[in-house]
């Protein structure tokens, strides 16, 4: 049996974010984890527990978050043993925040900096800002979530890599 993957993603494969329970589930760095995890195959509680070294109890309350906010959906069901087993599938390829409020966006960037706190030897943070005209700003943001959504991912076999992106126009309150 399978469940049908929630009409908010779009066909490019991107799930935009602007729910305030979607802004919840991904201000836990535990659930940015699992959906690295689950960024290209469909998982069980059980695999993901065992790939991340958490509790079975800890990811299933963290995936029911992610499936209640629509980020992760029922790939396929099987019974086991008596039981049944769910296997999960990340919603969207990439997901993209289309309307923050100062709080949930706080939230998610605290999550990523969590995240990329774990291993701090091994990123790349850098901060510039540029004087752009509008119409260079607009190339400059195309080319940047082209640049993301085009790398080629080599197998399964190789580490997944978390790319946040964000560009904004720093402007002076009036």
């Amino acid at each position: 049996m399978t469940e049908p993957e929630p009409a908010t993603q779009g066909a490019d494969g991107v799930l935009d974010i602007s729910a305030p329970e979607q802004f919840a589930a991904l201000a836990h760095p535990l659930r940015q984890r699992l959906l690295f995890a689950l960024t290209h195959e469909a998982a069980t509680i059980s695999q993901l527990a065992v790939r991340l070294g958490v509790a079975k109890g800890s990811v299933a309350h963290h995936l029911k978050t992610l499936h209640t906010a629509g980020l992760v959906h029922i790939a396929e069901t099987r019974t086991v043993r008596g039981g049944t087993e769910h296997r999960y599938r990340r919603t969207g390829r990439r997901l993209r925040v289309t309307e923050p409020r100062p709080a949930d966006r706080a939230a998610l960037l605290n999550a990523v900096a969590q995240e990329v706190d774990r291993f701090p030897e091994e990123h790349l943070l850098s901060l510039r800002h540029l004087r752009l005209s509008p119409e260079r700003a607009r190339r400059l943001r195309e080319t940047l979530a082209e640049l993301v959504d085009g790398v080629e991912e080599h197998g399964p076999d190789q580490p997944v890599h978390g790319v946040l992106v964000v560009m904004y126009e720093q402007r002076e309150r009036p």
